[in-house]
């Protein structure tokens, strides 16, 4: 008897048409915002200013679109849809399977724009191409049992020159398998929401009773793994930015000792629009204020850069020196 495959069904598919994502079976790829902006020439996203990615060519995708063990009141993405907690690996696809089909309906999407005349058709014919692969978009990604093949999948195919992932933590086995298959992305993100076991609850709202150790043992792995990482710290105001609990924000950030932190304020957009206002986002200043004082504590940090229109700054850790521009797929640190 054939295995039935992990679908998006039902409500929660058109949900997700709607919104712009294609789906196939249990992953999905959206055209983001700023690589339609690239597209037009209009601008690019803040990973292209702090490690050179090409915006128009990056596909941001997940295996796991609506599978996750976290339920953030920041999240954009349509927590409400998650379903279970567990993908079975005899029910999920095959990484080539679900990143050659997710390329053909990123295509779809963007083909369109072969009729608007402010898109740049070189950018464009380079688009349909991507070289950049953001394993992220929604869910949790390391909750795909195959996510070591996918990376080494995507490291042989032609023309890839980064792969990130992004990753809420709760999966530190995962991380583990990474680095022993020989698997590693590009660049590791690790999301951070709070600076103590209660922040991060309040905040992540885990499905997990472990979760905080779960996390802690995340943060503990970036500090080993052998390629680059980053932490990314979203400031919601009034919930998690006070200055009094900064040293415990660095304290959590010496323990990861990661290559990149990047503070960001939570952005009022999406799904988040129900549970956050307007007033819960920080101002760009109030980003470069907070990362100036978060140094104060970080000795071995410097301000990097920054990007006001994502309201994000980022700081480089110089005892643990990389280049900032990506110029392989393959990992170094």
């Amino acid at each position: 008897m054939v295995q039935r495959k992990l679908t998006i069904d039902g409500g929660v598919r058109k949900a997700l048409l709607r919104a712009k994502y294609r789906v196939y079976l249990h992953s999905a790829v959206e055209v983001c915002h700023w690589t339609r902006k690239a597209i037009k020439n209009e601008g690019v996203c803040y990973k292209s200013v702090f490690y050179g990615i090409d915006t128009h060519r990056c596909m941001e995708f997940s295996p796991a679109a609506v599978y996750c063990e976290n339920r953030c009141i920041y999240c954009w993405r349509p927590v409400e849809f998650y379903q279970m907690l567990r993908m079975p690996e005899n029910m999920v696809a095959e990484p080539d399977e679900i990143i050659e089909n997710l390329i053909k309906l990123r295509r779809e999407l963007l083909v369109g724009y072969f009729g608007d005349e402010k898109a740049d058709k070189m950018k464009l014919k380079e688009a349909m191409r991507p070289n950049h692969f953001a394993i992220s978009l929604s869910g949790e990604p390391m909750m795909y049992p195959k996510l070591p093949e996918m990376v080494r999948y995507l490291r042989r195919r032609e023309g890839t020159k980064s792969i990130f992932i992004v990753t809420n933590g709760q999966e530190p086995h995962m991380i583990e398998r990474l680095i022993e298959e020989d698997a590693l992305p590009t660049q590791l993100y690790l999301s951070m929401t709070g600076f103590n076991e209660e922040s991060y609850e309040r905040i992540s709202k885990p499905m997990y009773r472990d979760a905080w150790e779960r996390w802690l043992k995340s943060l503990k792995l970036l500090s080993q793994v052998k390629t680059r990482t980053v932490i990314r710290y979203t400031l919601i105001r009034g919930i998690n930015d006070s200055l009094s609990d900064i040293e415990k924000v660095a304290e959590l950030i010496e323990m990861g000792n990661p290559h990149f932190v990047e503070i960001k304020s939570y952005m009022h957009i999406g799904a988040s629009l129900s549970r956050l206002t307007k007033e819960h986002m920080l101002r760009m200043d109030e980003i470069r204020s907070y990362s100036e004082t978060l140094l104060k504590y970080l000795k071995s940090f410097t301000y990097m850069d920054e990007v006001r229109d994502s309201r994000v700054a980022v700081l480089r850790n110089e005892n643990r020196y990389v280049e900032r521009w990506i110029k392989s797929v393959e990992p170094s640190a």
